[in-house]
């Protein structure tokens, strides 16, 4: 039965109190002695500023990097380290805290300030990196983190930038390198397996298009191209810019669940297979395309699940 498991049957990402659970969870199975509190704070605030409740600014509006993905990417990048460290990979408590930290950060700078009310979110696409480290860094000079410990995070965020490749950033010790490369296998891979990454891909355009991002004409042609950058960009920056870290998220399934799979694998595997089937059946018909999926689209996300 085990083998049977699929990746969204065992945590359910769109709550984060579960996510957050589990990943306490994880960090028990790590070590014992690892004090979450700091993950109980950090997160209960991450909540607060995504639904609009944190001081000085407005609810996250964007709806492909939306509070779900910080869940689904905090949680891979908890999954990982784990399975790292059942690898034989040696990480400091304070550091596998700041792994899971910079993980709930890395999308942050997508959010409005309150007197930001010009679109949404999305138009800070580009360089949102940036923003979200500036926040990090104004969110931890009042808390219990050392300058060191900020600037560590600031160069495991930069390793979600695509277009930066991890030998750029100046890390201080192999340690944050690793948790570099572990922090941004995790942004891609929780983001191809997410169980409506397809779905979710028609709102990545939308985002695209109000940040003036060019490189797509339509949704069609975003998902057409979606093939070509898993294998060009994507499994190329996981095998060799990150040193393929990711081939150690097996051992933390068959340590938490039994199932002796990578699960993280089999779900992107399946999407990239259907979605190349569903483009095939379609054609360049963008709506017969929608209703292949058979789940529709409204103004507030993603429904029918």
């Amino acid at each position: 039965m085990a083998n049977k498991v699929v990746l969204y049957d065992l945590i359910d990402v769109s709550d984060p109190e579960i996510v957050r659970s589990e990943i306490k969870q994880i960090i028990k199975m790590m070590d014992p002695a690892i004090d979450p509190t700091m993950i109980d704070l950090l997160y209960a605030d991450i909540i607060t500023l995504f639904k609009g409740e944190y001081p000085g600014y407005r609810a996250s509006n964007t709806k492909y990097h939306d509070l779900e993905h910080t869940n689904s990417v905090a949680l891979a990048t908890a999954r990982l380290i784990h399975g790292c460290i059942l690898a034989g990979m040696k990480f400091s408590d304070a550091n596998i805290l700041l792994g899971i930290c910079a993980a709930l950060f890395h999308d942050v700078g997508l959010i409005q300030t309150e007197d930001d009310k010009v679109g949404s979110g999305a138009k800070y696409t580009v360089g949102h990196e940036k923003r979200s480290i500036t926040f990090m860094k104004r969110y931890m000079a009042d808390k219990p983190y050392s300058k060191q410990q900020v600037k560590d995070c600031s160069h495991l965020i930069m390793c979600t930038l695509l277009s930066l490749a991890p030998a750029e950033i100046p890390f201080r010790t192999t340690e944050i390198e690793t948790l570099g490369k572990i922090v941004g296998s995790a942004d891609l891979m929780a983001q191809i397996a997410d169980r409506y990454y397809l779905e979710k891909l028609l709102l990545l355009f939308q985002e695209f298009q109000e940040a003036g991002i060019p490189d797509f004409v339509n949704e069609l042609d975003l998902l057409k191209k979606t093939e070509g950058f898993y294998k060009n960009v994507a499994k190329k920056r996981l095998a060799v810019d990150f040193s393929g870290v990711s081939k150690h998220m097996a051992a933390h399934f068959k340590d938490r669940w039994d199932v002796d799979k990578d699960l993280y694998s089999e779900s992107i595997q399946k999407n990239i297979d259907y979605l190349r089937l569903l483009l095939t059946k379609a054609g360049d018909n963008i709506s017969s395309v929608k209703e292949t999926l058979r789940r529709g689209l409204d103004n507030n996300g993603i429904t029918g699940h």
